[in-house]
């Protein structure tokens, strides 16, 4: 079997999730769905459970973070190139996302920062590997 991930985030609003992550260009696995949960496909090996607050507690060994007043995590996503940074955080925008910081551009890497409207934080980036300084020990 092929290894693969599977994120579970807590979501105030199963519904309004489920657009926002198909407006910014995500599929829905509707095999792993019912009214309290909902898999969204990133790519062939990347999921994202979304769960309604109960159903997620139900999970959770420790208390859930209210993810808008504290980071809980940040999902960095590889991108193709700049402008899919760019087009995957301005669908996020459009859809209801926000965007807490300004982008980075460091040359060789570039990232933007976009919340959903949960306080989920995503980090959409491309960074040429080639061009990667390195340094010495």
């Amino acid at each position: 079997m092929t290894q693969k991930i599977f994120v579970n985030i807590p979501v105030s609003d199963l519904e309004r999730s489920k657009a926002f992550y198909q407006a910014i260009g995500f599929s829905l696995n509707l095999n792993f769905a019912d009214e309290t949960a909902c898999c969204v496909v990133i790519s062939e090996h990347i999921f994202l459970m979304i769960l309604t607050y109960p159903r997620f507690e139900g999970f959770a060994t420790l208390p859930r973070a209210d993810t808008q007043k504290t980071t809980g995590a940040m999902f960095a996503l590889s991108c193709q190139d700049r402008a899919a940074v760019d087009k995957i955080t301005e669908a996020a925008l459009a859809a209801g996302g926000s965007e807490p910081k300004p982008f980075d551009d460091h040359g060789f890497m570039y990232t933007r920062t976009f919340q959903d409207p949960d306080g989920n934080v995503f980090e959409p980036f491309w960074m040429d590997e080639t061009a990667i300084p390195t340094h010495e020990t």
